[in-house]
């Protein structure tokens, strides 16, 4: 980044948007003409999972849908915990925001009539999930957005750089620390108005179906710097990734299911039709966990779209189909091998109605942030719909803002961060894997946290030091919510308790304060030696 580029984000009505996924470029655009810098880890149109949502944009766009049978539906999914008004004002705006991304060229799939066509996915109660030909949404939105992001002269977007660290002064922001992710050299970026939509933190995980970039930097900054984090224990796990050996694993999406494709085991047995009455169409941790337990037994699972799609999955299911293909499996003859991966991060940066975070002049929208939509499990297609409703919102929000410039940072020079010990980035998915993972217990989340403290001692990268406090922000919650809830279960909780029906609101202070105090306290293993 050039001193020019610099001297342009301080005008006083600049803003510098953290991340190019969806949240990110769509908040750009409604902030135009005013001016913006959107800082991208990756080139643009690379590193955001969003480009990799396959099921599309939930919204009562369909005949006899309304926002309030949607509403209900993220409310009954959610555990108990979703914010109710929350999730009625994220329904209701949806159609406005389809429009919005119809005017900026996305070819939403339509039927012979010309309306918006519709499929339906696990808990929707109607059809009303929008698609782009069939499993390409969140690709086609993307492409569409970048051509129009760079149509628009108030947009400036910056690439190969990362943000490491939130700079603040008396509870405001001041500006951003960036690192290029090629040449390791820091720089100082002045700013009043920051939005992060940095993306979530599937890669914490050893099998995700996140890009390398979803690490839960975002997150990471934003509590260090002070910021309240919300319900970060609730982590969702797709139930169905395509096993084939990738990093990140590629994803079957929820559709197939919708279209009639079932869980089979090894043996070929259907399993979910003994665990709930809506079978493959159950939400999402329920079916995660089905898939768990029968790859634990040794059964295997599988998903199997033979009969139900068969010699239409290549034109029905391009991307999926593709994938298998590389992987050596005719999808449209052959059961799929799946298990359940990291996907989707309920918790995140806690938000207001606007995406204001708890520090002045930061806003967070996407992945990134938790705003009580989802609760302890998110309904699926609602995440998209999540991504543009608050960045829409934030734009509006900071239009109706005025500030100072801010103040010329001094520089950094070339101070430069190694990057992350892959022996240590291991030992740091595969922790998350185990004892973070689909099912957990207080033993397990000890030692995890434990180890997050280990190696952020250990390592000389800034930005593994971010993954470990984000995975110790996640640990540490999910050893306090002693119960099963949504996407948060516990073997040794399996019940969900009244005690803990509310979102967590924390900050890495008291993550901290959590993690001093197991390490004083003597693990099981050695209780029960003391005692023999």
């Amino acid at each position: 980044m050039s001193q020019k580029e610099i001297a342009r984000v301080q005008s006083p009505d600049h803003v510098v948007i953290v991340g190019a996924g969806l949240a990110g470029l769509f908040c750009a655009l409604k902030l135009a003409p005013r001016p913006v810098t959107v800082i991208s880890a990756a080139a643009l149109g690379e590193g955001a999972s969003s480009v990799w949502a396959q099921g599309g944009i939930a919204a009562a766009v369909g005949e006899g849908d309304t926002a309030e049978s949607h509403a209900r539906d993220t409310i009954a999914v959610g555990g108990g915990i979703v914010d109710e008004a929350v999730a009625h004002r994220l329904a209701s705006e949806a159609a406005e925001r389809i429009n919005d991304l119809l005017r900026y060229g996305v070819p939403f799939d339509r039927d012979l009539e010309g309306k918006l066509a519709v499929g339906r996915e696990a808990a929707h109660s109607a059809r009303r999930i929008v698609h782009v030909q069939g499993d390409r949404a969140g690709k086609a939105i993307i492409t569409a957005l970048i051509e129009t992001v760079r149509k628009t002269p108030s947009i400036k977007v910056i690439e190969g750089y990362s943000a490491e660290e939130l700079l603040v002064k008396d509870g405001a922001v001041t500006g951003l620390r960036l690192r290029n992710t090629a040449s390791r050299e820091a720089l100082a970026l002045p700013a009043r108005a920051v939005v992060l939509a940095t993306g979530g933190i599937g890669h914490l995980y050893a099998v995700t179906t996140n890009p390398a970039e979803s690490y839960g930097g975002g997150l990471a900054i934003a509590a260090r710097a002070g910021a309240v984090i919300a319900d970060p224990e609730f982590v969702q796990f797709h139930p169905t990734a395509v096993m084939i050996g990738k990093d990140p694993a590629p994803l079957a999406t929820e559709a197939l299911r919708g279209e009639g494709a079932t869980l089979v085991n090894g043996d070929g047995e259907r399993f979910m039709l003994k665990i709930d009455p809506l079978a493959e169409l159950a939400p999402r941790d329920i079916v995660a966990r089905g898939v768990f337990a029968e790859i634990a037994a040794g059964r295997g699972a599988f998903l199997d779209a033979t009969k139900a799609v068969g010699a239409a999955f290549a034109q029905k299911f391009p991307t999926v189909y593709e994938s298998c293909l590389a992987g050596g499996i005719d999808a449209a003859t052959q059961p799929i091998p799946i298990a359940p991966a990291a996907h989707y991060h309920m918790g995140g940066i806690a938000v207001d109605g606007h995406g204001r975070s708890s520090i002045l002049g930061l806003w967070a929208a996407g992945e990134v942030s938790s705003t009580g939509a989802h609760g302890a499990n998110r309904l699926a297609s609602n995440s998209l719909l999540e991504a543009v409703v608050y960045a829409a919102r934030i734009a509006d929000d900071i239009r109706s803002l005025h500030w100072q410039a801010p103040d010329p940072i001094a520089s950094i020079g070339k101070e430069l961060s190694a990057a992350p010990e892959k022996d240590l980035e291991t030992r740091l998915r595969e922790t998350m894997s185990t004892h973070v993972g689909v099912i957990r217990d207080a033993e397990g989340l000890a030692k995890a946290i434990g180890i997050f403290g280990e190696i952020k001692a250990a390592s000389n990268s800034i930005a593994l030091r971010n993954m470990a406090t984000t995975a110790l922000l996640v640990a540490t919650c999910a050893y306090v919510r002693e119960e099963s809830r949504g996407a948060h279960f516990r073997s040794d909780f399996p019940e969900a308790s009244p005690d803990f029906a509310r979102r967590t609101m924390t900050t890495l202070s008291a993550a901290q304060h959590i993690a001093a105090d197991l390490v004083r306290m003597p693990s099981v293993t050695e209780v029960i030696g003391s005692l023999v």
